[in-house]
């Protein structure tokens, strides 16, 4: 029988239920599970309860989160910035997917709204990952245009028609939420470079203006970087903005074939 061992210190236990605000209906509180671990003291994780204000608080899940930091809990610790749903900070596992807490309103979570940090990577404090590997994998694809040819005096031109073929990949905010949701990722996080990174090495292969092409797809080139995508699809069906990489993937791999017949 295979047995399997949690790392120590990673059992979640119960936390603290925070009083509830009293100058709040019943009918306005609504319920937060939060996800919370203070390296500092040595202690398992805890889930704590919170009781917010619908009433005084604007609807979004990144809004309650806020306003718990603000009003009940200062050491609450989680990351965000925009809150408009481009910069991908405040990406989340909220009632069991990940996803962005500031485009998710908390009517439409249904119950007590459970946040946790996005699954299988290490945490810094509270909801807040360590991304260090996803973004030296980002790195390795070199994200950026390389050309040999002189640069024009202006702009690197392109057609309307070969724009077109970036819908769908340049939208991409690196929020991660895709990535963390991949089981091949999960078990092959520092080999295999996960859907996100592999939707960005896409959209600069496909890029006329780039002109590397053949080493960029040399750099793929291995068992783990690219194939370790068996197309579950958990990538596009979790994706805040409604990309596909799985489909990028495929791409990939098409021209990985078509460049050895």
């Amino acid at each position: 029988m295979v047995e399997f061992t949690l790392p120590k210190k990673s059992r979640v236990g119960a936390g603290k239920a925070w009083p509830k605000p009293a100058s709040a209906a019943a009918a306005d509180l609504i319920e937060f599970k939060i996800y919370r671990w203070d390296p500092d003291t040595g202690a398992n994780p805890r889930t704590d309860t919170y009781y917010v204000d619908r009433k005084d608080c604007a609807p979004m899940v990144l809004d309650g989160l806020i306003w718990i930091k603000s009003k009940i809990d200062p050491t609450l610790t989680f990351r965000r910035s925009c809150r408009e749903g481009v910069c991908g900070s405040c990406a989340m596992n909220i009632d069991g997917e990940n996803t962005l807490a500031c485009t998710l309103a908390m009517e439409d979570v249904k119950g007590a709204i459970a946040v946790r940090p996005l699954p299988h990577l290490p945490v810094i404090k509270d909801l807040v990952p360590d991304l260090s590997t996803f973004y030296a994998q980002l790195r390795s694809i070199e994200p950026w245009l390389k050309t040999e040819t002189p640069q024009p005096e202006k702009e690197w031109r392109q057609s309307h028609d070969d724009r077109t073929k970036l819908d769908g990949l340049y939208e991409c905010i690196l929020c991660a939420c895709c990535s963390t949701s991949c089981p091949s990722y999960w078990w092959n996080g520092e080999r295999f470079l996960g859907p996100a990174v592999l939707l960005q090495a896409y959209r600069w292969l496909i890029d006329s203006r780039d002109e590397a092409t053949g080493d960029r797809l040399d750099n793929l080139e291995d068992p783990f970087r690219l194939y370790r995508c068996h197309t579950i699809m958990n990538c596009a069906q979790t994706c805040p903005k409604g990309l596909n990489p799985a489909k990028a993937i495929a791409e990939v791999k098409r021209m990985m074939v078509e460049r050895h017949v």
